[in-house]
């Protein structure tokens, strides 16, 4: 079964990094403390959003997400590697999105 581990892996350490270098990015983080929860249908990850960077990454649910990401495998693949747009994977109902709209809207920069 494909895992899509690596890939968020990746993709988060590429987030931190650009909000290292992002003095503005940094700004809109300072302060947010949040939970997510990426639901895969066959697989689920979850970090924590605090510090102005994403910490504690591991596989598995989280108690009260402040945001849900749901999606399946071949659409994440498709968003991380580039191939699928995220406003063309929500108007298709692929990915999903359960939060406040501000919060949701920072997370736009990990795609």
């Amino acid at each position: 079964m494909m895992t899509l581990e690596p890939q968020l892996k990746e993709l988060i350490a590429k987030f931190n990094d650009k909000i290292a270098q992002d003095e503005k990015l940094r700004g809109e983080l300072k302060g947010v403390d949040r939970k997510v929860l990426i639901d895969l249908e066959s697989e689920r990850y979850n970090f924590h959003l605090y510090d102005s960077k994403v910490n504690d990454f591991k596989p598995g649910d989280i108690a009260d997400p402040d945001i849900t990401i749901q999606s399946d495998p071949e659409t994440m693949e498709g968003l991380i590697s580039g191939k699928t747009k995220p406003m063309k994977a929500l108007a298709l109902r692929k990915l999903r999105l359960k939060g406040n709209i501000e919060d949701m809207l920072r997370l736009k920069n990990l795609f």
